[in-house]
């Protein structure tokens, strides 16, 4: 990262420690005020996760008390490349370790950020909270309903800070946004949408081979069915059941993230539907390349979301009009309908708002470029995580584990309703489906020995 992109990181890292007060979350220190012991830190999953050693890192360039303990994958070649980029940013090259349970087992470790696909979220997480260690978990938290609801249980028991990475709730320029709409600015939101556009290709066949030797193919799988090695099943997990719950739980939680935010959504909506299929591709992904779902809560407000993974046009001048879209082939947001105008959220770190019926200009709040996407977001993020940790205090989280849950939890219950091919009724306060043991049965899944999450947490 430039310097001057640092600045404006830092910067961004000063205004949320204003926007989060005004929205009543605990003032936050800097870790200057109250600086504790150095934070160990080992990192999970180094695709992904090397964006979260960076964020890490940038803070200990900063004097910030933080430390890239470990770098951490099945696949040694990931680990080992990742380990040297961290050692010419930081000129301290962190241990390799292949297997998690490993570095779990190291008491030196205080925290872990955990950025491995989906399915195995839940029990690094569970297993990370029962070695007493703080947790940093990548955004869909869970890869079923069930195992979101342990992660909280499991980070209650054990006094665990656990961040989600739904990067938005650090955002300063979202949380203006969303205090000016909990505030009245576009009236009484009664509907809200989530948009995800992109392009993606066709993405292959599955053809068998043996795993490369750098590769523990066992701990990829881990509490997924055993199966053959393939480099599809390697590199597009993100669209196979076994590993993940495709683009619907993919980019638009952060989206639905902030929609429950904005419209004070604490519970489970009473009522899902969702159709798609594989529109555009012949190739073996297992969830759709495009979707729809719309959900209802019990007081009537609605949201739908809606994910397109081929040539499409924008959606509320997404793309076409405002600045800072993530690239011209992606059109990403969130749109809030109110009484009296609309807000729109078109990328990670900026909203605008729109009044009456000739849709005047409100207030907005855009911020520089280059630091305008979600990588950026880390590293205001991840401070808010480590502040939290020092405090001990999980209500200083901007995303605890909880709103992780909630958000991951509606895209769930959109695939469930896809998967069973009919419109559902939910039971938010039982976490269960109203007299449907078919839609239920998705709520959890079996695992493979012994990488299992257990019963009690």
């Amino acid at each position: 990262m430039s310097k001057s992109s640092r600045r404006d990181v830092l910067k961004l890292s000063a205004m949320f420690t204003t926007s989060a007060a005004a929205l009543g979350a605990p003032a936050i220190a800097s870790s200057h005020e109250s600086p504790g012991d150095r934070i160990r830190v080992g990192v999970i999953g180094m695709h992904r996760g090397l964006a979260h050693a960076q964020s890490l890192v940038a803070m200990a360039k900063d004097n910030e008390n933080v430390e890239v303990a470990a770098v951490c994958d099945c696949d040694l070649k990931a680990a080992n490349w990742s380990a040297d980029v961290i050692e010419k940013s930081y000129g301290k090259r962190p241990p390799v370790i292949q297997d998690l349970r490993r570095l779990l087992d190291d008491k030196s470790i205080d925290a872990v950020s955990i950025a491995t696909p989906d399915h195995w979220h839940a029990p690094a997480t569970i297993w990370a909270c029962q070695a007493e260690k703080d947790v940093f978990v990548e955004k869909p938290v869970a890869h079923t309903i069930a195992e979101g609801r342990k992660m909280v249980q499991a980070a209650r028991k054990y006094n665990r800070m656990v961040q989600a990475g739904t990067q938005c709730r650090s955002s300063p320029n979202i949380i203006e946004g969303v205090k000016k709409a909990r505030e009245g600015i576009i009236g009484d939101i009664y509907m809200a949408r989530a948009i995800s556009y992109k392009v993606h290709g066709n993405l292959g066949r599955h053809k068998p081979s043996p795993p490369p030797k750098d590769l523990d193919w066992d701990l990829f799988l881990g509490p997924a069915p055993d199966q053959e090695y393939s480099s599809f099943r390697k590199t597009r997990w993100y669209w196979l059941r076994d590993f993940c719950s495709g683009d619907m739980a993919n980019q638009p939680v952060h989206q639905l993230d902030v929609i429950r935010w904005a419209m004070k959504l604490d519970t489970h909506p009473v009522k899902v539907q969702s159709m798609g299929g594989l529109l555009v591709h012949e190739d073996d992904r297992e969830w759709p390349d495009n979707q729809t779902f719309a959900c209802q809560f019990e007081d009537g407000r609605m949201i739908t979301v809606e994910h397109r993974n081929w040539w499409t046009p924008s959606e509320a001048g997404f793309r076409d009009e405002w600045p800072f879209s993530a690239s011209p082939d992606t059109c990403v947001g969130a749109i809030l309908l109110g009484k009296e105008g609309y807000m729109v959220f078109p990328s990670y770190t900026s909203y605008y708002t729109f009044l009456g019926p000739k849709r005047e200009p409100g207030p907005f709040a855009v911020s520089p470029q280059h630091v305008k996407n979600w990588h950026a977001m880390d590293h205001v993020h991840h401070p808010n995580w480590i502040e939290a940790i020092r405090r001990r205090d999980h209500g200083v989280l901007t995303a605890d584990v909880a709103e992780g849950h909630h958000s991951t939890s509606i895209a769930l219950l959109g695939n469930i309703s896809y998967l069973t091919e009919r419109t559902l009724r939910f039971d938010p306060t039982t976490e269960r489906f109203v007299d449907d043991p078919e839609a239920d049965a998705y709520l959890t899944k079996r695992y493979r020995e012994p990488f299992v999450v257990p019963e009690e947490v």
